[in-house]
């Protein structure tokens, strides 16, 4: 959190779960931060709508706080957002730690996500195949390019455009509700743009790494509501074993994580 703090020069904080003790430090070193505490963990579409209403800023630009911007990346959003009037939602390239791209600019999840999204075995086995490069379109842009949505790492918002959708749908409580809000932003006409030219360094997994189970088993549930909410009269029909499907898919994986996790713990 320091580094993300150090990088940016005007911010709210979400504080889940706030302990007064652990955060008093922080925020002497940081007195012009905005901390928002929370007694309980409202999720991370709550928690970004929490920020949103203590900052009365014409864009909104949402960062995990293990970001890091060594560029001036909010100069660079803000003046794509003024320069293209239908441009609602933009996003930089985003790095790994070790410099390659995330995934973080891609299509709408369709049955093709199954076997070729960000994270599947055909992706990592073979990054070049034409299913996941058409799932994952931007992977190689260097100019500024339409995409159906982008990753809530790091992208910035109009602030009239978030009001006008009532902010994150709070129905997510992790995953996913950076694609609905891109979905809901379509339908109003508005365009996300995906912006290499500019770049944030991003650790990304580092919560998830230390409890890996409920974090698989919220981004399936999540994928399932994302499909439910959006579902066409097709979709509604085939609803239940969808359900069923990413269920029994959360669990295996849920399951085998923990393991890993458990016997990774066991040899340390």
């Amino acid at each position: 959190m320091e580094a993300f703090l150090r990088s940016v020069d005007e911010v709210v904080v979400v504080d889940q779960e706030s302990e007064a003790g652990p955060m008093d430090g922080v925020r002497r070193r940081h007195p012009r931060v905005t901390f928002v505490p929370t007694d309980r963990n409202v999720g991370f579409a709550a928690g970004v709508n929490l920020a949103a209403r203590a900052s009365a800023a014409p864009f909104l630009l949402l960062l995990n706080p293990d970001s890091v911007m060594d560029e001036p990346v909010i100069e660079r959003l803000e003046r794509y957002l003024l320069d293209h009037p239908r441009a609602g939602i933009v996003g930089p390239r985003v790095l790994n730690e070790d410099g390659t791209v995330q995934a973080s600019a891609r299509r709408f999840p369709g049955v093709s996500t199954w076997f070729a999204g960000r994270s599947t075995w055909l992706t990592r086995r073979f990054p070049g195949n034409w299913l996941s490069v058409w799932n994952l379109p931007a992977q190689q842009a260097h100019a500024a390019v339409a995409v159906d949505w982008l990753a809530g790492s790091c992208l910035m918002t109009r602030r009239s455009l978030f009001d006008a959708l009532q902010g994150f749908d709070e129905s997510f409580f992790l995953y996913w509700e950076d694609a609905d809000f891109c979905r809901r932003a379509e339908a109003r006409g508005w365009e996300r743009i995906y912006v290499p030219t500019v770049s944030v360094r991003h650790a990304g997994g580092r919560s998830a790494a230390s409890n890996p189970a409920p974090a698989i088993r919220a981004f399936h549930a999540s994928a399932f509501r994302l499909f439910e909410k959006h579902a066409g009269p097709l979709g509604r029909i085939v609803s239940p074993a969808a359900r069923l499907a990413l269920w029994l898919r959360g669990e295996w994986f849920a399951r085998k994580s923990q393991r890993e996790f458990t016997r990774s713990r066991g040899n340390a």
